[in-house]
């Protein structure tokens, strides 16, 4: 049997590790996309791997240069850290990028 001491040290140590864990829901789901092609980013997708669609172009009516990057905050409530990314170019080329995963990541450069 436990001492109420001992019992009372494990239960401090367990509420301690349960309050600092972090849970998926809140992991830093910010990545800065870079352009690095050459070419002008026109429109940018990303869609988490639950969804069907590429949603809407999340630069909207901007651009991404090269040499320019933009900070995106892909937290769309539905906890997934996988994501698709889609990136349009000025001169048509369409570079499609499968199950990244933006909890592990900060930048996600074109090159």
């Amino acid at each position: 049997m436990l001492s109420k001491r001992h019992l009372l040290t494990v239960l401090t140590a367990f509420a301690i590790s349960a309050t600092t864990a972090i849970p998926a829901a809140a992991l830093d789901r910010r990545v800065r996309i870079v352009n690095q092609t050459g070419y002008v980013l026109v429109e940018f997708y990303g869609s988490n791997k639950g969804s069907r669609s590429w949603e809407e172009d999340i630069l909207g009516p901007d651009v991404l240069g090269s040499g320019q990057s933009v900070m995106i905050n892909f937290d769309d409530g539905t906890g997934y850290c996988k994501f698709d990314f889609k990136a349009v170019f000025d001169d048509g080329d369409e570079l499609i990028r499968k199950n990244v995963n933006i909890c592990e990541i900060g930048t996600y450069t074109y090159n």
